[in-house]
């Protein structure tokens, strides 16, 4: 599981941005802060994966949080979710670190995006090993943007995609492409064909599952769970 802590200064918006990660598979809420300060001694003391910030804390800008978060050495990441459009502050976001940027007032579906694709880039990356090039660099950095539409093989829809991925990542122990194709809503041959891609973009695990008689069934797993692969 990912764990979030949410940094919002305004306790409706803070509720609200907490149960909307708490709807992503893959997800949980570690804990809640409404200051700058509140949020660096959480971190401290509790260390999560990944931040959800509001620039604009009643302590301290958020991004002089982000500054202090990578001066202190943690490996924390960071989503800024604020209401400021102003060019130069994407930016300064930018060079202190944030991974993505979510414009207030946004949609469950706006966060669940940016979420999952935060979460491609974290199994992209999880692996200890060298990468073999350039082209699975580019690619793990892809993501955080999304999935290229040109990058789908034809037929192949994000939509599609997004609901096959967040059923994989439901089940951690790993599923047949029957069990994916019903959480997504998709019949089995077209879950499998987007696993298949999902295995060729090195975004899923794929076993072969003996015990039952005839061929073995395939399972797949969500490359950025624990112990997969």
């Amino acid at each position: 599981m990912i764990s979030v802590l949410v940094v919002e200064d305004d306790p409706v918006a803070g509720e609200a941005h907490a149960t909307y990660v708490e709807r992503v598979a893959g997800f949980t809420v570690a804990g809640r802060a409404r200051t700058g300060q509140a949020a660096l001694r959480f971190v401290e003391h509790t260390p999560v994966d990944l931040v959800l910030l509001d620039l604009r804390l009643p302590d301290m800008d958020g991004l002089q949080v982000a500054r202090a978060l990578r001066t202190s050495g943690s490996h924390t990441d960071v989503i800024a979710v604020t209401s400021a459009r102003d060019l130069k502050v994407v930016r300064a976001a930018v060079s202190s670190g944030v991974v993505q940027y979510l414009l207030k007032p946004f949609t469950f579906a706006a966060m669940r995006e940016k979420l999952e694709h935060y979460a491609r880039f974290r199994a992209s990356l999880g692996h200890d090993r060298e990468a073999t090039g350039q082209a699975e660099i580019d690619r793990a950095f892809s993501t955080l943007r999304g999935v290229d539409r040109g990058s789908l093989p034809k037929g192949m829809g994000e939509e599609t995609l997004a609901a096959v991925v967040a059923a994989l990542r439901a089940h951690p122990e790993g599923a047949s492409a029957g069990a994916v194709g019903d959480r997504a809503g998709v019949s089995r041959v077209t879950a499998r064909r987007y696993l298949e891609h999902l295995v060729d973009q090195g975004m899923a695990h794929r076993a072969p599952q003996y015990g039952g008689v005839g061929r073995p069934e395939m399972t797949y797993r969500w490359a950025g769970d624990p112990d997969a692969g």
